[in-house]
Parts: C-alpha cells; structure tokens; sequence
C-alpha cells in the first residue's frame, strides 16, 4: 500500500518546491483538495481550471494586495512605497504595460534573433566539450543576461554582476532581514537610474523608453522606473535562465526526446512549450479575494489570499490527459500552458523566452546532441522559483 501524502503545506517557508514527492503531492491535491487550506491560512490552487478562473478575473482576485507567497505588502495591506506592475490591477495595470509592450512583441524581439544565436555559438565555441562545466553558470545564465543587458542598453556592464542583482530581487521576499539582499538592490538603484538620467532623445533601449515615457501627461517617476527595471530584470533573465537549465535537465533524462529534436530542429518551437509546461520555472503566484469566492465547491471568503500552484495545473491530467507525467516534445500545444500566467497579466517576456530557448537548444543540440549531466543537480531554496544553481554536465562524454 502506497504511503499516504502529507498535505500540511507551509507553502511560505522556502524548500516546499524541493520536496521528493511534490509532484505526488500537487497530483493528490488535483485529486482530493484542489482549493486547500494551508498552514499559513492561505489556499492551494493546484487545478488549471481554477487558476484560469483566477487569473482572468481581476474584479474578484486583485493584485494590489501582494502576488508573492512572502510579499510585504500582505502584512503591509498593500500601502507599501515601491512600485511593480505586478501589483497593478486594472485600468491601472493596462496603461503602465502598454509604456513597454511595444518592446515586447513577437515582432520586436525577433531582431534580437543574430544576437542572442551569436551569443550561445561564442559560448559553445569557448568551451572545452570533454571537459565538465556548470551548466547553469556556463551556459543557462550567459544568454538571457546578454540580451537584457542589450534591451537595457548597458551592454557594456558587468554581466556577473547584473546577475547578482537579478538574483537578490528573486531571493528578497524570502530573506532575512541581515541578508545581502538590500545593499544589491541599492546598488543596481544607482547603476540603472544614472543610465536612465543619460539617455538621450529617441534612445530605443528600455532604460531609453522608460525616461521618455509619460503617463496621464507626466513622466515616470523615479520609483516607478525602478520598478519596471527589477521587473522586466527578472523576467528577462531569472525564469529564461531557469527555463533553459530545466530544458537542459529534462532532455538529458528522456534521451529519446532529445534524438528527437537533434534529429528534426523543426519541432523545436513546440518542444519549447512542453518544456515551459514541464518546466514551469515561476512556480506561484498568489491573489487576494476581495469577495466571497467559490473555486471548485469551496467557499473562500474576502480577504484570504490564494495561491495558484502553475505547476500543479500544468500536470492537471483532465486537461492535458493521461500523459501529462511525460515529457513530449510532440505534444499539440494546445490547451495552453500555465508557465507564462494568464490573463492581463501574461508574463511580458514570454516572446523573449521562448525565442531565446528555441535558439539555444538548436546550436546546443546541433553541436552536442550527447551531452551529458555528470553529477547531482542543486537547487535554490525559494518559494518563487524551481530553478537549478548549479548544474554539473560534459558536451561531449
């Protein structure tokens, strides 16, 4: 008889995501407890259902009062002095994202295309294939941090560095308050607002649009502009980095795939989907219920907020079936996946993602169809993300 399932989640405390029998446990809540009391008094939506429900319904489940499972502004009631357009409900939300989604569209990041090929090619041709390397820091990481850093226009800026500051805004929900996490954050402030101060008329770079921006006919403010940064510095490096390393993982477990792709890159687009439903690297994020709601038969009542398990509603077997345990890079990419959210608030760098992953396993797999992973796999203790810091793997053992 199998073991039963502890369904006692603390979903706030760092490590959940990492639990050997997570994916046994978002398949039993699926089953027996979709809509699920936590230990913090939060509810678990694990079916996709529910989280589209969710999703595209801002009147009932606003983002004003925190997105993240350890946001400030759950304790703060949502008064806190930053600013995000995660947070950002409508009419509000639409009116900011529309100051960068030009920049954004399939159209527009398709010019980045040479750049970002050009960039995984460098790396492949730099490094030794039968020597190990970490697949994380010598690959996954290298190409989204380039290309942000030429949507910033700071091309010329210590990409290591841009990484740390990437790193600290995923890590500050979850840190204590000794941790290096505010000193980062002070110092990316003055790196990017000096950059923002500098740029001149008609720069076509992110940190250009942003000064030249207005709204209801004034400019942004200093905090505001901030704000995009960390946003648009996470979206367009911390979830492709871990998007890329997860695909690198997964393909090196199912083997067979891999030939699959090494053998037809034309299958490649849609294999970058079943990877980002496999994947899922933003694991949660979170609404408050500003009404008495009801998701699948249970009552969740004002104020309480609730969490939408991604994951958990890419593996949600009554919409992508009886397979939905494997990986398959086959699989029609319709019903759409979770991994970029849903509605308004659909991740806004969802084309950068995609078309950088794409680019990276087709030089990868075309020059290094064996890789191979050469020891265990860590990963970061967050309760935003399920993404691998260090990843030991060989080119060509």
């Amino acid at each position: 008889m199998a073991a039963a399932i502890d369904l006692q989640l603390d979903l706030t405390r760092p490590g959940f995501y990492l639990r050997p029998d997570y994916f046994d446990v978002l398949a039993e809540l699926r089953r027996s407890a979709p809509v699920h009391r936590a230990l913090d008094g939060s509810w678990a939506v694990s079916r996709y259902d529910d989280i589209r429900t969710i999703s595209r319904d801002p009147d009932r489940f606003v983002s004003g009062r925190g997105v993240l499972i350890n946001d400030p502004m759950r304790s703060d009631g949502g008064t806190l002095n930053t600013f995000s357009i995660l947070h950002l409900d409508p009419p509000a939300h639409t009116l900011y994202r529309k100051i960068v989604n030009r920049q954004f569209t399939p159209r527009a990041v398709s010019r980045l295309e040479s750049t970002i090929r050009h960039t995984v090619a460098s790396v492949l041709d730099d490094t030794v294939p039968e020597r190990p390397i970490d697949g994380v820091d010598d690959l996954a990481a290298v190409v989204p941090i380039a290309v942000i850093a030429e949507l910033f226009g700071v091309g010329d800026a210590d990409r290591a560095v841009f990484r740390r500051w990437s790193d600290a805004i995923i890590a500050a929900p979850d840190a204590d308050a000794s941790g290096p996490g505010p000193e980062e954050l002070g110092q990316m402030a003055e790196f990017l607002l000096a950059r923002v101060d500098s740029a001149s008329s008609g720069d076509d770079t992110l940190l250009g649009v942003l000064n030249a921006a207005e709204l209801d006919g004034r400019p942004l403010s200093r905090v505001e502009i901030m704000g995009f940064c960390m946003t648009l510095l996470v979206a367009g490096n911390e979830t492709t980095r871990t998007l890329i390393s997860g695909g690198i993982e997964a393909l090196h477990q199912h083997p067979a795939q891999r030939q699959l792709l090494a053998e037809d890159p034309s299958l490649l687009p849609a294999a970058v989907e079943e990877l980002l439903r496999w994947v899922t690297p933003i694991q949660a994020f979170g609404r408050t219920a500003v009404v008495d709601a009801e998701l699948s038969g249970v009552r969740v009542p004002a104020g309480d907020f609730v969490v939408m398990l991604y994951a958990s509603g890419n593996r949600d077997e009554s919409v992508f079936g009886p397979t939905v345990a494997q990986l398959d890079v086959c699989r029609p990419v319709s019903p759409t996946h979770l991994a970029f959210g849903f509605g308004e608030h659909l991740c806004l760098g969802a084309a950068l993602a995609r078309l950088e992953t794409r680019v990276f396993f087709e030089e990868l797999l075309r020059r290094h169809p064996r890789y191979a992973l050469a020891g265990d796999v860590d990963y970061v203790r967050s309760t935003l993300v399920r993404g691998a810091v260090r990843m030991p793997m060989v080119l060509d053992p």
